[in-house]
């Protein structure tokens, strides 16, 4: 006989064999099913073939030769499934409309009479027949949903799933879920881990503890560390795993010998990030070992004669320490120029661009974001691009999809004499691993930041690294130029710079502390800021002004802000369309933030008739943008971002995406806005920092409103303790170059 229902429970399972004892509901009737299977669980759907028998003690039972997990036919089952995003064009709405219209008979008019789908509002039978043609040759799909909603899988997540593995997830699941975590982005080592033990997968497994070792590094790396101490590496995964620590020693030793780790005396790293430092030091070395050493008066002479003529034809007057910067970057190889606001980076900036292009050199200039690109470019008045688009990236996927490809490489090289890279601080090891392989030894790399601003978004510390290595030339400017005649925001990021209490109130034109302690109040007045009394003030938008928060929990954190932002700075309208993903309501006019590189997504620019004059690839970690238009049925929004790129996203990708009229202060860096406003709350020692404040202020070109209680500002200017990351960049740059 066979029957097709689903499972109600589950008696017995022994998981070694897979014999399995459940009861199967079938047109509302029980049957109790003996099979060999254990990729099932309670609430999936299920197609059995065998014979009835009958037991002397439990009775009637159908021991199934057959058993396998079948298409969902009962209407909850196949709205979740449409409902999911998995056909295009369907979404929630369009899946409530088709249920509604045929109810049980949906499947059945989806299989054989797909024109009668164009009964729905919406609907015309063009649509109507590309969704059959979707919905026939997703069959394997619809059955691999079945299965792994039966591990608590979410619907888009599946879908993730069976793109990455097809057919292959049946075995995954089965014998090392722990892959999941490893290949698909938004399964952690926890969800795999549940997983597996619904698979009946050992707590001391060599996959469970080898997955644990890779999370807790994984970990580590997304809080900015290139490795991890052994004894807190393996303190971590006894914790996370509670197992027995000689276990987790073997099992590091293990991936050592299999290279998967380096072990680099009591340090552990991820293969790929231990030889991301060694390459890059290497490469370093190669272009620095180009440096022209001046020892000649003659050549003293002429290149101190050189500079006095560029102060004259610019009008520029150089300080002692911008002189060394120039002589330095004349005589080739790799110069490090850093120093705080007002101390005059970008007038050595020009006067550098003066010298080499009288020289007859190419020049290019760049910066890790869009936004700090385009102040380059203002400041200099030559363009410069960003790092990605110096080295074409390119829309392929790369081998691991989370890095990008790029046209420039070590095969096929930037050709220029100088490159100047602006905002250091921001790049992290793989981004300057990727430009240096495109740069040539004998071009001058000038790499220009501000140390004591906040380290990248992505693992590493390179350009503080590369300063206390020792090995190259470093440049630290100090004077404090009064270009921006009194400006209390230079004065007074350079007094919080030095552990110095700035003066607070709101006497200044460009610098106020409001006290306030109640979060209300915080609230009413950011909205008033922001849409009343900035806008005015600095000349500019109210989407401009930006709310620097430091962290993302909490009243005042991102995500409390967000939603009390949204609400007053654009509020609901029967003129904007919206659509909801999860907890977040996204409208027509919001402000959004891509919060993870996608060098894939494709971006395009219109010209006349709505045109496409222009595209290319890649949406990045911290690209702020304007929601334009939503397509609720189709479950589509275009968002504008800079340079008027236009970019559609699909529903399965809004999880990159959240609004951003308030945003942390480490997403701000290489930003610059006309005014912030900054809520000063307590919270943990080790994030509200010195260096977090300095950042946050740093941000503001014409103002910074400071919003909370005073002697939590003053704690942050005494609290020099920066939270330092596990890298060992530096010592491998002495092991190669010194």
């Amino acid at each position: 006989m066979e029957l097709s229902g689903y499972v109600s429970s589950i008696r017995y399972r022994r998981e070694e064999t897979g014999y399995t004892v459940f009861e199967l509901v079938s047109d509302n009737i029980g049957y109790t099913v003996i099979a060999k299977v254990a990729d099932i669980d309670e609430g999936a759907n299920v197609h059995v073939a065998g014979e009835m028998v009958m037991h002397p003690v439990y009775g009637e039972q159908i021991n199934a030769s057959v058993c396998e997990v079948s298409v969902p036919d009962d209407t909850d089952g196949l709205l979740m499934y449409l409902g999911s995003g998995a056909i295009r064009g369907v979404g929630e709405t369009m899946a409530s409309r088709i249920i509604e219209k045929f109810g049980s008979d949906a499947a059945h008019i989806l299989e054989n009479e797909p024109e009668r789908l164009a009964e729905i509002k919406g609907i015309s039978e063009r649509k109507a027949r590309d969704i059959a043609l979707q919905f026939r040759e997703k069959a394997q799909t619809r059955k691999a949903f079945v299965f792994l909603r039966g591990y608590g899988i979410s619907n888009n997540m599946s879908v993730r799933i069976y793109d990455e593995y097809g057919e292959d997830i049946y075995g995954i699941l089965r014998e090392n879920p722990y892959k999941l975590a490893e290949d698909i982005r938004g399964i952690g080592f926890k969800t795999a881990d549940e997983i597996a033990e619904r698979s009946g997968i050992r707590v001391d497994s060599q996959y469970r503890i080898r997955a644990g070792l890779m999370y807790v590094l994984s970990q580590a790396i997304a809080e900015g560390h290139m490795f991890l101490p052994a004894a807190e590496l393996t303190g971590k995964a006894a914790e996370l795993l509670d197992i027995d620590r000689a276990l987790i020693e073997t099992e590091i030793t293990n991936l050592a010998v299999e290279r998967k780790v380096v072990v680099k005396g009591e340090d552990v790293y991820a293969a790929e990030y231990y030889y991301a430092e060694l390459k890059c030091a290497v490469l370093l070395h190669d272009i620095d070992s180009y440096t022209e050493q001046i020892v000649s008066d003659t050549k003293k002479a002429a290149l101190a004669a050189r500079i006095e003529r560029l102060e004259t034809e610019t009008g520029m007057h150089f300080d002692p320490l911008q002189r060394q910067a120039i002589e330095a970057a004349t005589s080739g190889g790799i110069l490090i120029l850093s120093g705080g606001p007002g101390t005059g980076k970008t007038t050595t900036i020009n006067a550098l661009i003066k010298y080499f292009t009288d020289e007859g050199m190419d020049i290019m200039l760049a910066a890790p974001t869009g936004r700090a690109a385009k102040r380059m470019t203002e400041a200099t008045g030559y363009e410069a691009k960003t790092i990605h688009r110096l080295l074409e990236l390119s829309g392929a996927p790369d081998d691991d999809h989370s890095r990008a490809r790029f046209e420039r490489n070590e095969d096929n090289p930037l050709e220029t004499d100088v490159i100047i890279l602006d905002e250091m601080s921001m790049v992290d090891i793989f981004l300057f691993l990727s430009l240096l392989k495109a740069v040539t030894p004998g071009t001058r790399l000038i790499m220009v930041g501000d140390v004591d601003q906040l380290p990248s978004v992505g693992p590493g510390q390179v350009l503080k690294d590369m300063i206390d290595s020792g090995a190259f030339r470093v440049v630290m400017l100090e004077q404090i130029f009064r270009q921006e005649e009194g400006s209390d925001i230079i004065t007074n990021a350079h007094s919080i710079r030095a552990g110095r209490y700035p003066v607070l109130g709101t006497d200044s034109k460009d610098f106020f502390f409001l006290e306030r302690s109640d979060v209300k109040v915080m609230y009413k007045h950011m909205v008033e800021l922001i849409t009343q009394m900035l806008p005015g003030y600095v000349s500019a938008q109210p989407m401009d002004i930006q709310v620097l928060t430091p962290m993302r929990k909490g009243p005042l954190g991102v995500e409390s802000l967000n939603r009390i932002l949204q609400q007053y700075i654009n509020p609901p309208s029967d003129d904007k369309k919206e659509i909801e993903y999860g907890e977040t309501i996204f409208r027509e006019g919001d402000k959004v933030m891509q919060v993870r590189n996608n060098y894939q997504l494709e971006w395009y620019v219109t010209g006349e008739y709505n045109i496409r004059v222009q595209s290319g690839t890649g949406v990045f970690n911290g690209d702020v943008g304007c929601i334009r238009s939503i397509d609720e049925e189709q479950r589509m929004m275009t968002i504008e971002f800079e340079e008027g790129h236009l970019v559609d996203y699909e529903y399965s990708l809004f999880e990159d995406l959240e609004t951003a009229y308030a945003v942390t202060i480490h997403k701000s860096q290489g930003s610059e806005y006309p005014a912030v406003i900054i809520p000063v709350i307590s919270g943990p020692p080790q994030l509200l920092n010195r260096n977090l404040l300095y950042t946050a202020v740093t941000r503001a070109r014409h103002s910074v409103v400071l919003m909370g209680n005073r002697q939590t500002f003053y704690n942050m200017v005494d609290n020099d303790r920066i939270n330092m990351r596990h890298t060992g960049f530096a010592d491998r740059i002495r092991e190669v170059c010194l």
